[in-house]
């Protein structure tokens, strides 16, 4: 949650988007015809009229994906805790899919209440009582360190997959557990260091509202921001931290590490043809294995990718110009922030899609029904042969 000129604006999973909400004397301004026109009176752009349209139907969907990130991040840690699966890069995954299920937990109550079901009457991101408005400015505060949690934790899990390719001798000691668990406190313990500035200046701010069917001033409330003296400081200090520090520079080092990545993977890629051509199948295999591990996490940083780098150039584009932030930013915070949902709940999907030894682990702990062995089968044994990533599955008959 941030705030920029008097309006309430868009931050990552905490959207508060203006809705053309007005403090004035401790007071709403009532608005002439939402869809029709704004406050200034002046035609409403397209964006605009999309956000509210959307708005209506982004609490059911949230809802949806929420739900389904919650089930699956949940068994991402189920499975990547146990100790066939004990591995640097593991360490990071379960971490990760901790950050994406806080998220998830923050943003299901605050779907619910202040989407699916608003009052009508009131406008968005408001609310009668002090309880869910003290829930909002926790999630507003909450949802975001565990959104930045998340992304670091993806460019450290590029960072260490790198050098372990790169690198192949040296790989273990530079992607150590004692390492990956380094990486995770420093992460965790500088986000929330960094994101003070959001913790003081977010406050409940009361307002008078008109009921427009009785024509009675009543209280309701919202989040305000401290203005003013050192909290004026805070304030633009939280805007650019937040740019440069949850935006820019991560979408940057997830772009440069998409590249290594792809040099690395190609240069496996000719070192395990290489060993098929010498007849080295074995070894060969295992590499192969190697890059199936590697183009998992690929797509793991891509994704990140994908959902960060438009939020990076907006928040680019919004710091030198406030009307692009107004007139588009806020207009896209509730669909930026579905695509953030997505992301935190399709790993899962990646993990059993893209390694066998997930599966096998899955499969032993959540389908304890199905036989171990079927007709026409001979058992077959599995042997972990990777301790840096997840590890390299053989199969003996």
């Amino acid at each position: 949650m941030d705030s920029y000129n008097g309006t309430m604006i868009y931050n990552d999973l905490s959207n508060v988007t203006t809705y053309d909400i007005r403090l004035e004397n401790n007071s709403v301004t009532p608005l002439t015809c939402p869809e029709t026109a704004n406050d200034n009176g002046t035609e409403l752009t397209g964006l605009y009229k999309f956000n509210v349209m959307y708005a209506g139907v982004h609490g059911y969907l949230s809802v949806v994906v929420c739900l389904f990130g919650i089930v699956a991040n949940s068994v991402n840690i189920v499975v990547l805790t146990r100790k066939n699966m004990l591995s640097s890069t593991n360490v990071l995954l379960t971490w990760l899919a901790v950050a994406d299920l806080f998220t998830m937990l923050s943003y299901f109550p605050f779907a619910l209440h202040f989407f699916i079901f608003k009052e009508p009457e009131l406008y968005y991101f408001t609310t009668r009582y002090f309880g869910w408005i003290c829930f909002l400015l926790f999630h507003a505060s909450f949802s975001i360190v565990c959104h930045t949690v998340a992304i670091w934790l993806t460019i450290a899990l590029a960072i260490f997959r790198f050098l372990y390719i790169w690198f192949p001798t040296r790989g273990a000691t530079y992607c150590s557990l004692a390492k990956a668990r380094l990486a995770i406190t420093c992460t965790i313990v500088s986000t929330i260091i960094c994101l003070v500035p959001n913790y003081i200046i977010n406050v409940n701010g009361q307002m008078l509202y008109c009921d427009p069917k009785t024509n009675t001033n009543e209280t309701i409330h919202t989040i305000d921001y401290r203005v003013g003296g050192v909290f004026g400081i805070l304030e633009k200090l939280n805007y650019w931290v937040q740019a440069i520090f949850v935006k820019l520079i991560p979408c940057v080092m997830l772009t440069i590490l998409t590249v290594l990545l792809i040099v690395a993977m190609h240069k496996a890629y000719k070192k395990r043809m290489a060993l098929k051509n010498q007849g080295k199948k074995d070894e060969s295999d295992k590499h192969n294995e190697h890059n199936r591990t590697t183009m998992m996490l690929f797509t793991v940083v891509v994704l990140f990718l994908i959902t960060e780098f438009p939020q990076g150039v907006l928040t680019l584009m919004s710091s030198f110009n406030k009307e692009y932030h107004r007139e588009i930013y806020e207009n896209l915070g509730n669909l930026l922030d579905m695509t953030a949902l997505l992301n935190n709940s399709i790993n899962f999907v990646l993990y059993c899609t893209m390694s066998r030894q997930f599966r096998h682990t899955f499969i032993s702990i959540f389908c304890k029904c199905c036989p171990d062995k079927k007709p026409g089968w001979r058992k077959m044994g599995v042997v972990s042969a990777e301790k840096n990533g997840f590890a390299t599955v053989t199969t003996h008959v």
